[in-house]
């Protein structure tokens, strides 16, 4: 359920707010356009909204920002303390993660930036029939993630990564459970989803999936 790369964020948080802005070399690319997804899933989210992997709270701002209601969820808890320094407005923040969460109202979205790749295939897929489950029609999913068009190219990428010397990219690559468009599209549509995919840089696409 993600949990396994904990001890990841709890070293990580500090020093978080300052790779996502380039200054680390080699994830400069993966983060390329850093505010532009934030902002893009933010536009696209709607109503009383329920965020996965809140992390230091960077697209929470923006979704209060927009006036919505959020509940957050984060299972890391030096970057939970980041986040609830930061932020003000309607927001809940809990314990949790993808699978295992406490939402006790209807919610209208579900939201994550960078996260998602936390969870193996098999749990993605039950994640999201839980969504469906939660999601009333109209109801949106809206993922910015690290994703690949087909197997090969999420190959290519590690090989690329290894050849400009990124080798701590690479392991990520290679560590995480990064997936594909058509997997994800197919089981998004098993739900009950319509869902599209926007490419935002050589990493990231945001996938938005609507509740048929």
């Amino acid at each position: 359920m993600g949990r396994e790369f904990l001890d990841v964020f709890e070293h990580w948080a500090d020093s978080y707010d300052e790779t996502v802005i380039g200054h680390d070399e080699e994830y400069k690319e993966v983060f390329r356009f850093y505010e532009q997804i934030l902002q893009t899933v933010a536009d696209k989210a709607q109503g009383h909204v329920l965020e996965f992997g809140v992390g230091t709270g960077n697209l929470t701002q923006k979704l209060l920002q927009k006036g919505y209601k959020v509940t957050g969820i984060e299972p890391s808890e030096p970057m939970k303390r980041i986040a609830e320094e930061k932020l003000t407005g309607e927001i809940t923040l809990r314990d949790g993660d993808f699978l295992e969460f406490l939402v006790e109202e209807k919610v209208d979205s579900i939201v994550s930036t960078y996260a998602f790749h936390h969870l193996t295939d098999e749990e993605k897929e039950k994640a999201v029939q839980q969504y469906g489950n939660l999601l009333a029609t109209g109801g949106k999913i809206v993922f910015a993630d690290t994703m690949y068009e087909t197997k090969e190219s999420y190959k290519q990428a590690i090989k690329n990564a290894e050849e400009k010397g990124f080798l701590n990219l690479a392991k990520d690559l290679q560590t995480e459970y990064y997936t594909t468009i058509p997997f994800l599209k197919e089981i998004l549509e098993a739900a009950g989803f319509n869902v599209e995919f926007s490419r935002c840089n050589d990493f990231v696409w945001i996938l938005e999936a609507t509740k048929l």
